[in-house]
């Protein structure tokens, strides 16, 4: 019995040290970054700098669109189903964009996809 006691008692001890050393061993879950998107049309482009400042459709607010090699490039009529792959050279200032990508705290979009809209009759 008083083994039994001893065994028990000692398990009580251990079991919340065991716990306490198995969480701090395990890895942090970060939260994904929710994708961000917006629309509108490109005010100043800068490939120096790798940025497009686009206005927001129907408003005065305005973003910078920060852009990488890992963005893809590509253009779409409204309406059609077809994708046309393009390269950032073919952005230019005044053509409306879809961007999606992650914000980040400072304000700043990074994007993973820019759209370029085409019109129906180009």
């Amino acid at each position: 019995m008083k083994q039994l006691l001893v065994l028990l008692f000692g398990f009580v001890l251990a079991l919340p040290l065991a716990t306490t050393t198995l969480a701090q061993e395990a890895p942090a879950k970060t939260k994904p970054a929710k994708e961000a998107r917006w629309d509108g049309t490109v005010i100043r482009s800068s490939p120096d700098q790798a940025t497009l400042i686009v206005r927001k459709r129907g408003s005065t607010a305005e973003m910078t669109v920060q852009y990488d090699s890992s963005t893809r490039w590509v253009s779409q009529e409204h309406g059609s189903k077809k994708v046309n792959g393009i390269d950032e050279s073919q952005v230019k200032d005044n053509d409306r964009v879809i961007c999606k990508g992650t914000l980040s705290k400072d304000g700043i979009f990074h994007a993973t996809l820019i759209s370029k809209r085409l019109s129906a009759e180009r």
